[in-house]
């Protein structure tokens, strides 16, 4: 089912989108309006096509989806407090969950699924959907800031630590075990996100100068980037190429930022025997004597390539992905577009915008829906996700990357965690009234 675009409000472009997020290997993009919410495919430059569309729920502030699979989350601002999960290719809800107070975020990968609420973190496991752990006393979160990898073999989650500083608690979401806490900032933090095989971690703090990158799990410090010294911003966007070479950095100013994690090497190459290599070498030395703040900013990498967008102020995430088998920029913004840049790493400099798409008024059809659905070449920088070889298969029916398998079909086992999600037998799946629950008083605190 699609929903109309002519619901949108009219002259409230701002109001036009409340959500909008790509999914865990960005090849594809969901929306949130006052009218429900839509899904759209990101494999080509010159069109968007919409894969599935619903007004069943209105007033939509989170949905994301699983992969590219047919499991859908939405919360609505009718319930704020109710998780919905559905098989959307199917058109059946699998299950809901209430909670204590308003759900602020969500995040999901092949093993686990995070409710998080303002003072608690509810993890899930996606198989079953039975809750495991509630993270209970977690510092005030009133943005609902969390992370999760989407390697599900590693699944590390991180939220902030502290409500006056960028203390980040790394909790692996495997174990149910605290791993440690890192001091990243010194003030509290904005934006936080794992790479691809959740190695690394990155964060921003409010003032959104300064953007470091840490080892997972034991939190050693990486690389320090310089967005800029002339402003504070507000990062509203944080975000790792697949193959951890890129991240990349939105605001709410007109410019995007991208930063290249160069190798370390322990061994300095010489320097050079002239006199302006002569010159830098005596510079860098100075900084010692420098004050930290100042020596500290010496140090720190500038963006290796930026974009400008034709906006400020506006709600937007940004994503590096591969499509069309070359290197793509894309930022969905609040006022219903996605911008698409060229990014080209070799060349650096500033990214060229080669097409932009409205999200409120485009359709497609059955037939784009279905291709959309049919496994893919990975729409990656250098497709890096662990994942094990597909040749091992299962016969075992159930959920699948595809959008949902025919019952006894053959399935890859790379498509399940430890064990199939069954979306497309009801008799197989926990029925949904067992699956439904009040997350007020029945769970295991930490």
């Amino acid at each position: 089912m699609e929903a109309e675009a002519a619901d949108a409000p009219p002259g409230g472009v701002e109001s036009a989108l409340s959500c909008f997020s790509f999914n865990q290997d960005c090849t594809s993009l969901a929306i949130g309006t006052k009218a429900g919410y839509k899904l759209f495919s990101l494999s080509s430059v010159e069109q968007l096509d919409q894969v599935h569309g619903s007004n069943e729920i209105p007033d939509v502030y989170i949905v994301e989806r699983l992969f590219s699979s047919s499991l859908v989350v939405v919360v609505s601002h009718t319930k704020p407090r109710q998780m919905n999960v559905y098989h959307f290719k199917k058109g059946t809800e699998i299950c809901n969950y209430s909670y204590s107070s308003n759900i602020l975020s969500i995040r999901l990968n092949r093993q686990r699924l995070l409710v998080c609420l303002e003072e608690s973190i509810y993890i899930h496991n996606i198989k079953d959907m039975k809750l495991l752990k509630t993270l209970l006393d977690i510092p005030a979160n009133p943005t609902g800031l969390c992370a999760l990898s989407i390697n599900h073999s590693n699944s590390y989650l991180a939220y902030p630590g502290s409500l006056t500083s960028g203390e980040i608690v790394l909790y692996d979401g495997n174990s149910l075990k605290t791993v440690c806490t890192i001091a990243a900032h010194e003030g509290t933090l904005a934006a936080i996100t794992f790479n691809a095989s959740g190695s690394k971690l990155a964060s921003a703090s409010e003032k959104g100068t300064v953007i470091r990158v840490f080892s997972v799990p034991d939190g050693q410090k990486l690389y320090e980037f310089r967005r800029g010294m002339k402003r504070y911003v507000t990062i509203s966007s944080l975000v790792f190429s697949m193959d951890s070479q890129f991240l990349c950095a939105s605001s709410n100013t007109e410019t995007v930022h991208i930063f290249k994690l160069e190798q370390v090497t322990n061994s300095r190459p010489e320097e050079p025997s002239t006199w302006s290599g002569y010159m830098g070498k005596m510079f860098m030395a100075a900084t010692n004597y420098l004050p930290t703040q100042v020596s500290d900013m010496m140090h720190q990498d500038r963006a290796f390539a930026t974009a400008r967008l034709n906006f400020s102020g506006q709600r937007n995430i940004c994503t590096l992905s591969t499509i069309q088998k070359l290197p793509r920029l894309l930022v969905a913004s609040s006022s219903g577009h996605l911008y698409m840049y060229n990014l080209d790493p070799q060349d650096g400099g500033e990214c060229v915008l080669i097409k932009t798409h409205s999200l409120l008024g485009s359709g497609t059809t059955e037939e784009n829906k279905e291709n959309d659905l049919r496994p893919s070449l990975p729409q990656s920088y250098a497709a890096t996700v662990a994942r094990p070889s597909a040749s091992s298969a299962s016969t075992v029916p159930g959920y699948s990357e595809d959008g949902g398998a025919l019952r006894g079909e053959v399935i890859p086992e790379h498509e399940f965690a430890t064990g199939p999600v069954c979306l497309d037998d009801e008799n197989e799946f926990p029925p949904i009234i067992l699956c439904r629950g009040n997350q007020k008083g029945k769970t295991k605190q930490s």
